[in-house]
């Protein structure tokens, strides 16, 4: 069992920025892939970024690329996205997932491959 819990959302102008952290409890931490994504008002949930178990890979959606950082410390269990150059349609709800026995070092970008789930962070970006 994995319990996830997001911070860090906020307000920010345009062109702000914010890091989101992920703290997962339970032991599996270490050996899941993880990943962040976000949904807005009246959208379906999207991929924002991912981390492969070990941290050694990364990838993330065309729309946050360059702007947008994934990482990860096994230390603390957390995973965290940092937000750079936020733009208004950056707004929305992140949420941050585990898949647990992941294979090798694959990124996940689908929603259905994830196991766990946290509660989700208001991210709101003014123009």
């Amino acid at each position: 069992q994995v319990q996830l819990v997001e911070s860090g959302g906020g307000l920010v102008q345009a062109g702000g920025s914010l890091r989101l952290s992920c703290v997962a409890s339970g032991r599996t931490f270490g050996s899941s892939a993880m990943g962040w994504f976000r949904q807005g008002s009246g959208k379906e949930r999207e991929f924002v970024a991912a981390i492969s178990w070990g941290g050694r890979r990364t990838d993330y959606a065309d729309s946050v690329n360059g702007r947008f950082t994934i990482s990860s410390d096994n230390t603390k269990s957390t995973v965290y996205l940092q937000m750079n150059s936020l733009k208004p349609d950056d707004t929305a709800v992140y949420y941050c997932a585990a898949k647990t026995n992941p294979i090798n070092t694959r990124i996940y970008y689908q929603i259905a491959s994830y196991d766990y789930w946290g509660q989700g962070t208001q991210v709101t970006v003014s123009s």
